[in-house]
């Protein structure tokens, strides 16, 4: 008799995002464990709801309640688990100092936040409902700011990430993800339960 429970009924979502949301190990496939329970279910809503688009997963949340969404966001976000180590950078330094500048200190003359503005100053996410950005792979990273940049990937208005993605250059977007995926998770991290300051801009897909 198979047990009827959610961690039984997550284990469809391991098939994918590797044992325990652990992250898949080809890259394309993120960590779900330890993330902030709110960003969990809005990311669940948004490819339910046409704002996110991969089919397999539309296909598998299209069906879901609100209430069971939330619940499956719950479990992964309860699990406390170790980090992988951070990927090797393959860029110049140059152009890692500058995917550094853009996420501690943004580029005021272009009226871009830094990402720790918003992800934390330790990058590792904020509750309810903002990522941590430390231990993503760099192909993940990639592939999202990209996805935002190109309107692929969507909040609720208004979008900040989109507004961001779409200022920065495929080479900054690089050198921030390579520069991200090689930085160590802090020992006993967790998404900080509020940020020192207000936001620097407004993000529907905060509320």
């Amino acid at each position: 008799m198979v047990e009827d429970s959610i961690a039984q009924r997550a284990l469809a979502c391991t098939q994918c995002h590797g044992q325990q949301g652990r992250a898949a190990a080809d890259g394309y496939y993120p960590r779900l464990a330890g993330k902030p329970q709110g960003y969990l279910y809005k990311q669940l809503l948004n490819f339910r709801d046409g704002r996110r688009h991969y089919g397999l997963m539309s296909d598998l949340v299209d069906p879901l309640s609100d209430a069971y969404l939330n619940e499956l966001a719950g479990y992964f976000a309860n699990l406390h688990l170790p980090y992988p180590p951070p990927q090797t950078p393959a860029l110049p330094a140059a152009a890692l100092s500058r995917g550094q500048e853009l996420v501690l200190k943004g580029d005021p003359a272009r009226k871009l936040p830094a990402c720790v503005q918003c992800h934390g100053q330790q990058l590792t996410g904020v509750q309810p409902f903002i990522p941590g950005l430390l231990s993503l792979p760099r192909d993940y990273l990639n592939g999202q700011l990209g996805a935002w940049r190109s309107g692929q990937r969507r909040a609720v208005a208004p979008d900040c990430m989109a507004s961001i993605a779409k200022q920065l250059k495929e080479e900054e977007i690089n050198a921030i993800s390579h520069w991200l995926a090689g930085q160590p998770m802090p020992a006993g991290a967790r998404p900080a339960e509020s940020l020192p300051a207000t936001l620097p801009m407004e993000c529907g897909g905060l509320k």
